[in-house]
């Protein structure tokens, strides 16, 4: 008789995130499109809501208008005036925590359906390493629009912040 070990705990299986709904409307030029929102961001269902996530920062900076002294609803309106729409690459994942590195089991979001419905839509803005590589399997090269890979707006991506705004600047000519 061979006695063989216990097989090892299964680990427990994480709850599934899940991305909020796009903010676009039929005049969007420039749509920026971020991994997964974060901890803080889902639990207060708004986009970039850590408040030391710097998008918005780098955003007063492409818009060349102000938005950090802005409540969320009044930042969404002026972004929407520039023309400018927010989502996410991935529709549900699994993930500890809000590092990009820890994504796993990703279901993306439905990106060409969407672009499809932006007429006016001429580039989009991938906000760091995870949205740019989700996007290169989904999209390919698209010959209709510019494509920018950007720096991450997250607190986690220790970059310079003049680096970060140098490089966003790039999206200002779609506003």
């Amino acid at each position: 008789m061979s006695l063989s070990a216990p097989p090892p705990p299964s680990a427990p299986s994480l709850p599934r995130k899940s991305s909020m709904p796009p903010i676009v409307d039929v005049d969007t030029r420039l749509l920026i499109l971020g991994s997964l929102p974060g901890e803080a961001s889902l639990a207060a269902q708004r986009y970039y809501g850590h408040p030391r996530n710097h998008f918005w920062l780098l955003m007063e900076h492409v818009i060349e208008a102000p938005l950090i002294a802005l409540d969320y609803a009044e930042r969404i309106a002026r972004l929407r005036s520039h023309h400018v729409g927010l989502w996410d690459m991935i529709a549900s994942a699994t993930r500890p925590g809000s590092l990009d590195q820890h994504i796993r089991a990703v279901e993306p979001n439905a990106l060409r359906p969407l672009i499809a419905q932006l007429p006016h839509l001429r580039a989009i803005g991938l906000n760091g390493a995870k949205a740019a590589q989700l996007a290169e399997k989904q999209l390919g090269t698209p010959e209709a629009l510019a494509v920018h890979r950007l720096p991450s707006s997250s607190p986690a991506h220790v970059v310079p912040i003049a680096h970060k705004i140098e490089a966003w600047r790039v999206l200002h000519p779609y506003c």
